[in-house]
């Protein structure tokens, strides 16, 4: 069960109810059937709030999370848990996978309960249609590492099939590549063609101001492993998304 910030600020208690029943029944279910091998999914959200930067697999436990999230976090949390338990007792191939900000086609594009990407084509592109001004939520200082699904589901399958720990891996961009919510909405406007005046509303909440993740990791496994550059991502996102906008999720 997923949403962006004010999704989460709102139900914290179905966020971890509802992923603790998925996490222990899939989990449970997997190893009841000797399934060999299962890559759950984390999320940079659920490290400590305060904490040093650029964060790595070994910090997750090391400190309370965001308190916007705290009951999807602890939840995710415990699938690394989980699995390093299974590892322990039955000898499970379980392991987890640690994306950043995943953005691509086939996205939830919903403004209210969409992350913050998705959510943003989808206010540019109702702003262009409406000749509106774009309002964006907070200041547009936070800054954030995204990852385009199509690189995501490559590194997926090598998880799968190469990548034997139990323990995590960030699956990211490099820290070089992080950029601001305002950088962002400027590559979206500008893949949608966007012509109107850009609001940033600071009365509404920034959430945490930056997750920044190493990808030393990974980089150690495939060190000539190409991301698909961000600007050529958006570009590709938003042309899906107007040439499918009847059908989009929103």
């Amino acid at each position: 069960m997923v949403g962006g910030l004010f999704r989460n600020m709102k139900y914290n208690l179905d966020f971890l109810r509802n992923n603790l029943h998925i996490n222990d029944n899939v989990l449970h279910s997997a190893y009841e059937l000797g399934v060999e091998k299962v890559v759950s999914c984390l999320s940079t959200c659920i490290f400590p709030d305060k904490t040093t930067y650029p964060i790595d697999e070994t910090m997750i436990h090391n400190g309370p999370p965001h308190g916007s999230n705290f009951g999807y976090s602890y939840a995710k949390r415990m699938i690394d848990v989980q699995n390093r338990a299974y590892y322990e007792q039955h000898g499970c191939k379980f392991t987890s996978v640690i994306p950043t900000n995943v953005f691509g086609s086939h996205d939830n594009f919903n403004i209210e309960d969409g992350h913050v990407l998705p959510g943003l084509i989808h206010k540019v592109y109702l702003a262009k249609q409406n000749g509106t001004a774009l309002s964006i939520w907070g200041t547009g200082k936070p800054r954030r590492q995204f990852i385009y699904s199509l690189d995501l589901a490559r590194l997926f399958i090598w998880v799968l099939r190469e990548y034997n720990e139990v323990e995590p891996i960030i699956l990211s961009v490099g820290e070089e590549d992080e950029v601001s919510i305002k950088e962002a909405a400027e590559s979206i406007v500008a893949a949608m063609d966007f012509k109107g005046e850009v609001i940033f509303d600071s009365t509404k909440s920034d959430g945490q101001f930056k997750k920044t993740a190493s990808n030393c990791k990974l980089r150690k496994y495939l060190p000539d492993f190409k991301f698909t550059p961000f600007n050529q991502a958006v570009q590709e996102t938003c042309s899906w998304f107007n040439a499918n906008y009847e059908q989009a999720r929103k």
